[in-house]
C-alpha cells in the first residue's frame, strides 16, 4: 500500500467515525438513544436496513463465492421481497401500535414474561456470535493479505465501532451507515468498472458475460427440489423467505433500524425500498465476482488465493509436489488464454457451433483447473491442518491489492471495514438495546429515571463490543464466512419466527404451550443440523413449522386452551 491509500483509509475510517459522535452527542432519553428520537426518514431506514445487512463479509465473500460457483447463489435473496410485504402488513402495524422498544416487548403482553426473555436470549446468542464473526471477518482476511497483526486490527475495528455506538445510539448508528453505505457503492462501482477496463480491448462487457457463461458461472436459476443442494429457487423462494422474514421482523438488529422511522409509512417504505434494492445489489456484487473470474481468464491467478496457505504448504515437505502442481496449473492458465483471446478476436464470425465448442473446450480447462486447486488444498492441509485451504474469501481482496491503481486500494479496503463497521454498530445496538430492555429493566424492582437507563444501555454497548473482540480474536475460519453467518442464523431464526406466527395468528395457544415448544425445538434444530439432515436454509422453515406444530398438540394434549380476553 502506498502513502495515498493509507491517508484515504484513515480518513474515511476517522470522518465516520467523528461524524457519529458529534452528530448525536449529548443523549440522555432512552426515546432517543434506542428509537433515535423516531426521526428517520424512508430512505434513512432503507439505507440503514442495507448496512446493516451488508457486512464486510458480503464484499469479501460474495465475489469469491461467484468466482467459483457463479451467479446462482442470488438465488438465496429471492425472498426477501416477499418477507419485506409480509413484514409492512403484520409485523410492523403491531411494533408501530405497541410503541416497543423491542420486538420480543411484544411477546410478554402476548404470552408471558418467560417466553418474552426466553426469545431475546435466543436472539442475544445468535446476534452475539454474529458480532464477533462480523469483526472477525475483515481482520483476518486483511491480516492475511497484507501482514497485519491479527488481534491488532480485531481490537482497531471493534474500538472504532463501539466510540460512536455507545456515544450515540441508535441515531450514531443510522447518521454513519448513511455516510458508509455512499462509501461502499462508491468503491464496488469504481472496482466494476476497473475490472471490464482491464480486459483485452476486443472484449466487450457482452463478450465477457459469454466466457462467464461458457464456464457455467451465468446459470442463476435451478429449478431442482433437492434438500442436499444448498441453493436453488426453491429454496431461495420457500428458505429465503422464513429467513428474512425472522431476520427483519424478529432479530432486534433489523428492527431497531425500522422503528426510528417517523412514521409507520416511514417504517413501511424503507422496508419496501429495502426490498426492491437488496437483489439487484446482490446480484451485482455476484456479478463483480464473475468479472473477477473473466479477468483471470486472460491472466495468471494464484493455485490457492490464501497467501498463508501457500506460504504453509512451501515452507513443508510438500513444497515439491505442490511447485508441480503451480506449474500444470499456469500451463492450464496459459491455455485458457490463448483460446479465449482466440474466441476475443472472432467472435463476431464464429457460428454457433464453433461457440459451442469453445465452450466446451474452455469448459474442460476449467474443471482441471479445478481438479488441480483441489489436490493443492489437500496437500496444504496435509502440511499444515490448521490453515484454512477454503479461499473464496481472499478472491476479491487479491484481486484489489494486485491489480487497482493507488489510491483506490485505500478506497476498497474502506469499503471493506466500513461494511464491518456499520453491521457491527447495529449489532451492538441492538444486543445492548435488547439487553437493556428485555432482561435489566423488565426484571429490576424499583423504577429508575430515563439517564440511568441510558447509561445501563451504554455499558451494555461497551460490554457486548468487548465480548464481540473476544469472540473474534479466538474464532476460526468456516467454510465461507457469508454462510457461516446465514447458518447461524438459520439455527435461530426459524424458531424465533414460529414464535411470534404464533403469537400473531393462532390465539388458541398459550404461553406454557409455546414456551415448551420453543426449548424443544431448537434442540432439535441443532440436532439436525449437526447430523446433516438438510441444508441450512431449510431449517428456517423446519424450526418454524416445529415450533408451531409442537405448541399445537402441547396446547391441545397437555394445556388446557383458555380463552383469550
Amino acid at each position: 500500500m502506498q502513502p495515498i491509500d493509507w491517508i484515504i483509509l484513515a480518513g474515511t475510517l476517522i470522518f465516520i467515525v467523528t461524524y457519529g459522535v458529534y452528530r448525536t452527542r449529548g443523549q440522555q432519553d432512552v426515546q432517543d438513544y434506542i428509537r433515535g428520537g423516531n426521526t428517520a426518514q424512508w430512505w434513512t431506514i432503507g439505507l440503514s436496513v442495507m448496512a446493516t445487512q451488508a457486512s464486510a463479509i458480503t464484499f469479501l465473500s460474495t465475489p469469491g463465492q461467484a468466482y467459483h460457483d457463479g451467479m446462482g447463489f442470488v438465488q438465496f435473496y429471492f425472498g426477501l421481497p416477499i418477507a419485506m410485504v409480509i413484514i409492512c402488513m403484520v409485523f410492523i402495524p403491531i411494533y408501530h401500535r405497541l410503541k416497543v422498544y423491542t420486538a420480543y416487548e411484544y411477546l410478554e403482553s402476548r404470552f408471558d414474561r418467560k417466553t418474552r426473555s426466553l426469545t431475546a436470549i435466543l436472539f442475544l446468542i445468535q446476534r452475539g456470535l454474529s458480532a464477533g464473526i462480523t469483526i472477525f471477518a475483515p481482520a483476518i482476511i486483511l491480516s492475511a493479505v497484507l501482514g497485519w497483526n491479527l488481534n491488532a486490527l480485531t481490537i482497531l475495528i471493534g474500538v472504532l465501532v463501539i466510540i460512536y455506538t455507545v456515544s450515540g445510539g441508535t441515531k450514531a448508528v443510522n447518521v454513519t451507515q448513511k455516510q458508509q453505505m455512499a462509501v461502499i457503492f462508491a468503491g464496488m462501482f469504481t472496482a466494476f468498472f476497473l475490472i471490464i477496463s482491464y480486459l483485452p480491448s476486443n472484449i466487450t462487457f457482452n463478450n465477457a458475460l459469454e466466457i462467464a457463461g461458457a464456464s457455467g458461472k451465468m446459470d442463476i436459476l435451478d429449478f431442482s427440489f433437492d434438500l442436499s443442494n444448498r441453493y436453488t429457487f426453491w429454496s431461495g423462494i420457500i428458505g429465503g423467505t422464513f429467513l428474512a422474514l425472522s431476520y427483519f421482523g424478529t432479530d432486534q438488529s433489523q428492527v431497531q433500524r425500522y422503528l426510528t422511522g417517523r412514521s409507520m409509512r416511514e417504517m413501511q417504505l424503507g422496508l419496501v425500498f429495502n426490498g426492491l434494492l437488496k437483489v439487484p445489489m446482490q446480484f451485482f456484487i455476484l456479478l463483480v465476482g464473475v468479472m473477477v473470474f473473466v479477468f483471470y481468464q486472460f491472466n495468471q491467478s494464484p493455485l490457492n488465493f490464501n497467501p498463508a496457505a501457500e506460504e504453509a504448504v512451501l515452507a513443508s515437505p510438500y513444497a515439491d509436489d505442490y511447485k508441480s502442481l503451480m506449474a500444470e496449473n499456469q500451463n492450464l492458465q496459459q491455455q485458457q488464454q490463448e483460446i479465449t483471446i482466440g474466441f476475443g478476436k472472432n467472435i463476431q464470425t464464429l457460428g454457433q457451433q464453433e461457440k459451442n465448442e469453445f465452450k466446451a473446450e474452455l469448459l474442460e480447462l476449467n474443471n482441471r483447473e479445478k481438479e488441480n486447486r483441489e489436490k493443492a488444498k489437500g496437500l496444504i492441509r496435509a502440511a499444515n491442518n490448521k490453515v484454512e485451504t477454503n479461499d473464496k474469501d481472499y478472491v476479491f481482496i487479491h484481486f484489489i491489492l494486485n491489480n487497482l491503481p493507488r489510491g483506490l486500494i485505500g478506497l476498497l479496503l474502506a469499503v471493506i471495514l466500513s461494511a464491518a463497521m456499520s453491521s457491527t454498530a447495529s449489532e451492538l445496538n441492538a444486543l445492548a438495546s435488547t439487553t437493556t430492555i428485555d432482561l435489566y429493566k423488565r426484571n429490576m424492582t424499583e423504577t429508575k429515571s430515563e439517564e440511568h437507563y441510558v447509561k445501563v444501555s451504554r455499558i451494555f454497548t461497551f460490554l457486548w463490543g468487548l465480548i464481540a473482540i473476544a469472540f473474534a480474536s479466538f474464532a476460526n475460519l468456516f467454510d465461507n464466512l457469508i454462510q457461516l453467518v446465514n447458518i447461524i442464523g438459520s439455527i435461530f431464526y426459524g424458531n424465533v419466527l414460529g414464535i411470534f406466527l404464533l403469537a400473531f395468528f393462532i390465539r388458541y395457544v398459550q404461553s406454557n404451550a409455546v414456551f415448551i415448544a420453543a426449548l424443544i425445538t431448537q434442540v432439535l434444530v441443532i440436532l439436525v443440523y449437526y447430523l446433516e439432515v438438510m441444508e441450512f436454509l431449510w431449517l428456517n422453515l423446519f424450526g418454524c413449522a416445529l415450533v408451531i406444530l409442537l405448541a399445537l398438540i402441547l396446547q391441545t394434549m397437555i394445556y388446557s386452551p383458555k380463552k383469550v380476553q
